[in-house]
């Protein structure tokens, strides 16, 4: 009885970080996407950012530096880490980077 209380909170403290890390990392390359684009001063200027092909690949990067990151840390076993995990970091991470950069966009451009 024991040993699964440690493994059950083992598993929470997992998920926890692999869920922070991922929300981390999508605000981080929103503000790394702001601050590649540059001042948005109008409307137009931020509809033009928001179709910089650089930002995607900003966000790119992060998703796939967590990958290395999980596999380097070993966070997982190998036989943990299924098609469910990649599809959640990559959910996480693209849907935090894509409201904060238009999150960012918007009060800039209105500002």
């Amino acid at each position: 009885m024991s040993t699964e209380s440690i493994s059950d909170r083992r598993e929470h403290i997992r998920s926890i970080s692999v869920t922070a890390l991922a929300a981390l990392l999508g605000v981080a390359a929103a503000l790394a996407s702001m601050a590649m684009v540059g001042d948005v001063e109008s409307l137009e200027a931020a509809s033009e950012a928001a179709s910089d092909t650089r930002a995607l690949l900003l966000v790119l990067g992060a998703i796939l530096g967590q990958f290395v990151l999980y596999d380097f840390t070993s966070i997982y076993d190998d036989d943990e880490f299924g098609a469910k995990h990649y599809l959640f970091i990559v959910f996480m991470t693209f849907a935090l980077w894509f409201v904060t950069w238009g999150i960012l966009l918007t009060v800039e451009a209105t500002a």
